[in-house]
């Protein structure tokens, strides 16, 4: 892990040690990092092992987090590391319908292009067509 890294973690409070560490709100390292949508330290995490499948008290993974910070490339990293792409949080709400009620039209893309599922409805009996922000990505959900 490099001394940029290192610094990273003992300034947001994690622990060296143990990289899966769940600080504030149950995140880890790997998920601030990836709502930052900081790409090196998401790429060292990953490659020191970071459990992937970690919940934080919402329920949301660091795919999750990840759309929240809008990097592509992180958002690739995850998908490259085999995060599961369908989870669904405290709220019954999946990536791919938080990307697509907040409009961010790129993260929908790619989670599609991953094969995340579409027709997953949360417990309002609504999908990610159903929560969609903007015509692009109706159109991108009903392809």
């Amino acid at each position: 892990m490099s001394e940029t890294t290192r610094q990273w973690m003992q300034a947001n409070g994690y622990d060296l040690k143990n990289i899966d560490f769940q600080g504030n709100y149950g995140n880890t390292a790997l998920m601030k990092a990836a709502r930052e949508g900081n790409e090196k330290i998401v790429t060292e995490l990953l490659d020191t092992k970071a459990d992937i499948g970690i919940k934080n008290v919402d329920g949301n993974t660091a795919l999750w987090l990840a759309c929240f910070g809008e990097n592509p490339e992180v958002v690739k990293l995850l998908i490259d590391a085999g995060i599961e792409l369908d989870t669904s949080n405290v709220n019954g709400v999946t990536s791919l319908m938080y990307a697509a009620s907040s409009g961010k039209e790129t993260m929908v893309k790619m989670l599609l292009d991953a094969g995340a599922d579409k027709k997953i409805k949360n417990p309002d009996d609504f999908t990610a067509l159903d929560l969609a922000a903007t015509i692009k990505i109706v159109k991108m959900l009903r392809g």
